[in-house]
């Protein structure tokens, strides 16, 4: 793995996360099962997300950012259909892409040395304590910012994107989105598609 420079730990992801729930604590258990429900509802993912990377990186997102009575996880955000939809666009940062793949090789080469199975077939504590053994390295903590910042990301962006179905993040975090939202035809990389096309022609 390269030692790319991104600056959001996973201790610091945490803590925030920690003074979020306390600042929304208030938020009803019923209210965010209603969301699960509506979330569940929602057609399944494709055969992709069976098949690694996309297994491993479900299973560290299960793990970076966990669900509770009162607040919603990586699976009830959609987490890994944004990731999925972000870093497989063609207009995405290429090399976020190769550092995350890159990463989820490294992680198994790891967990199949010390337990001899890939990462998404231990059980809780393995993984947690694989997590915690990868971050004691520099390209490790780079490696768990990124996906942190892309957990944010599908936490806080509109659901056209592909995470945050039904705004489930915005109304656990009761936030008011920005008007006029972003339509299917009006994402930032078909814009930037768009503009660029235009300076060509001029």
């Amino acid at each position: 793995m390269s030692d790319r420079d991104y600056t959001v730990s996973r201790r610091t992801f945490l803590n925030r996360m920690t003074v979020l729930g306390a600042l929304v604590a208030t938020y009803p258990a019923s209210a965010l099962a209603a969301l699960r429900e509506q979330v569940a509802a929602a057609p399944a993912m494709d055969d992709w997300s069976a098949e690694d990377p996309w297994k491993t990186l479900n299973a560290v997102q299960l793990q970076l950012f966990p669900a509770t009575a009162t607040a919603p996880g990586a699976v009830d955000i959609g987490a890994l259909q944004y990731l999925h939809a972000a870093i497989e666009n063609p207009h995405a940062d290429g090399d976020d892409a190769t550092f995350i793949f890159n990463g989820v090789g490294w992680l198994n080469e790891l967990t199949q040395e010390t337990y001899q199975q890939p990462f998404a077939a231990l059980d809780e504590k393995q993984q947690e304590a694989s997590l915690h053994q990868i971050e004691q390295s520099g390209a490790g903590r780079n490696w768990l910012s990124l996906l942190l910042t892309y957990l944010l990301e599908a936490l806080l962006a509109d659901p056209v994107y592909g995470g945050n179905p039904d705004g489930i993040g915005w109304r656990w975090l009761e936030h008011q989105p920005g008007y006029p939202r972003p339509t299917r035809d009006k994402l930032w990389y078909q814009v930037g598609e768009r503009v660029t096309f235009q300076r060509k022609a001029t």
